[in-house]
């Protein structure tokens, strides 16, 4: 084996171990903010699952029940819609979050809101557009892969 090769091979296995790591440690400190926190930490576990058994163990349910919802989540037009809704409304927060406008002064349980959004800012907000995005590119791979490709496969089988 070449110097090369072992080089590729060890920054290889640091670079995917190391992005692991700090996309999970990113993504547990997004995950009280809006945001993708969870998909963060989701993919750098599955970095992680090529080299440690315990987050394969974490990572093969969560990937079944992931699957179980994609696939229930476009079973129905209207399930299909609320989604996009649901991604279309996450996309104008953050559009609210980045244009930032001034909000009235108030008090929720002894701490005070106002005059501007909590967290208001492009971080907050390309974390929201960002949400949105993903969610949008996860319905059409849902519908590409549960809907379309069934509805495929019948007219094939019936021609």
């Amino acid at each position: 084996m070449s110097l090369w090769a072992r080089l590729k091979a060890w920054f290889t296995r640091t670079g995917s171990e190391s992005l692991g790591w700090v996309l999970v440690v990113v993504g547990i400190l997004l995950m009280p903010l809006p945001g993708p926190g969870t998909l963060i930490v989701v993919s750098g576990v599955a970095l992680l699952s090529r080299h440690y058994s315990w987050a394969r163990r974490i990572l093969d349910p969560l990937k079944a029940w992931a699957m179980e919802a994609a696939e229930a989540g476009v079973q129905t037009i209207p399930r299909i819609t609320l989604s996009f809704l649901g991604g279309l409304w996450i996309f104008a927060v953050g559009v609210i979050w980045w244009i930032g406008p001034t909000i009235p002064e108030f008090e929720l349980l002894g701490v005070a809101f106002g005059p501007d959004l909590p967290a208001q800012g492009w971080v907050t907000a390309l974390g929201l557009i960002a949400s949105a995005i993903v969610a949008w590119a996860l319905i059409v791979y849902s519908m590409y892969r549960w809907r379309w490709n069934d509805t495929a496969s019948a007219e094939a089988t019936v021609s």
